[in-house]
């Protein structure tokens, strides 16, 4: 190979490290990518979050977030280093779970009575002048997850002409002054160049996509910690998600399920197949418990749906971990999330960093 070629075709590789922010617990990860390989996990630790007496929930996951972040600079580092030469990560990205956010979908329409080109330049045009935070609210992340032109669902769609097109925009929302604690102390142990903030939520959906590509409808029941949510999934789309408003080790969660079933099933025709998104030591009793709800008649059916519990072990193909710790199903759902992101996304300057400015 000439060293022309060597200039034109150099690989890019890239370090990141990953945050997952859930009600009860905290983790962090540093992975690895490089061009035409698979991702690499070098090191994962997770810490529980321990409420003292009369300490809001805030403070309680601060305190656990900072020491995990000294945990990742003192021992995730070096793990990084041994791997690539030094321990330096390019970017930050941060999934925040329940309480502190929610996710929304809303479509926008583009119609003209002559043919128009679609490009991305409009996109973002119309997008500056539609994305709202409500008050206390930060908008830290939308995700175009479908376009339509003509009627037509297009993977590809920029460039082509049309009458009219439709695009379905996935917004993740942080409690304000959450967001702010979190980017302010993550800048602060890493001086992080670039950092993204985004619902934990509108993550595992997007990672989902790539793990089960040919189930293009299904339902999604995130129990990944004790708080859950529910997103419907309609021809490979996110078209609805609604959040469970207690646990799951409360009585009533399974009412609440299908409370939040009856609610979909007044708009939207509900797929048979359900993926469980939970600890791996949890997945049992909580399938039990599902199967046990006889959820069949949100379907006016006496055939209760299809329950997929996920595993590690479905992911474990498309991820290379070094670690020796047990596999963190969030941790490698971020992993996921993370490799197709564009060279235009891995040098922006997100959203997270106007938090500490």
């Amino acid at each position: 190979m000439s060293v022309f070629t060597n200039v034109f075709h150099r690989t890019r590789t890239r370090s990141v490290i990953l945050i997952d922010i859930s009600a009860d617990s905290v983790a962090g990860a540093y992975a690895h990518y490089k061009d035409g390989e698979l991702p690499t996990l070098l090191y994962t630790r997770r810490f529980p979050i321990e409420i003292r007496k009369d300490e809001p929930h805030e403070r309680a996951m601060l305190r656990a977030l900072e020491i995990l972040g000294t945990t990742l600079i003192r021992e995730g580092s070096p793990a990084l280093a041994r791997a690539i030469g030094h321990g330096n990560a390019d970017s930050i990205l941060v999934s925040i779970d329940a309480p502190w956010q929610q996710t929304s979908i809303r479509n926008e329409r583009f119609e003209r009575g002559t043919p128009f080109v679609f490009t991305r330049s409009m996109i973002t045009a119309a997008l500056e002048k539609t994305s709202v935070a409500a008050p206390g609210k930060f908008l830290a992340d939308e995700t175009i997850i479908g376009t339509i032109l003509n009627g037509y669902e297009m993977r590809d769609p920029y460039g082509k002409k049309v009458h009219r097109a439709e695009i379905i925009v996935l917004a993740s929302f942080i409690d304000e002054q959450v967001a702010i604690a979190i980017a302010t102390l993550l800048q602060k142990i890493y001086h992080a160049p670039r950092m993204r903030l985004i619902a934990g939520s509108s993550l595992r959906y997007q990672a989902m996509l790539k793990v089960f590509p040919h189930e293009r409808d299904a339902l999604i029941f995130d129990a990944a910690e004790s708080l859950t949510s529910i997103a419907l999934i309609r021809k490979g789309l996110m078209i609805g998600v609604v959040e469970v408003p207690d646990r799951y080790t409360h009585e009533s969660w399974v009412e609440n399920i299908g409370s939040q079933l009856s609610e979909l099933a007044q708009h939207y025709p509900l797929p048979r197949t359900i993926f469980l998104l939970a600890r791996e030591s949890e997945t049992a009793s909580l399938r039990e418990r599902l199967n046990g709800a006889h959820l069949g008649k949100f379907w006016l059916s006496n055939n209760s749906p299809k329950i997929v519990a996920v595993l590690a072990s479905h992911i474990a193909a498309l991820i290379r971990q070094v670690t020796a710790a047990p596999p963190d199903l969030q941790l490698l759902l971020m992993v996921l999330f993370e490799q197709d992101r564009s060279v235009e996304e891995q040098l922006d300057t997100h959203r997270a960093s106007t938090l500490v400015t």
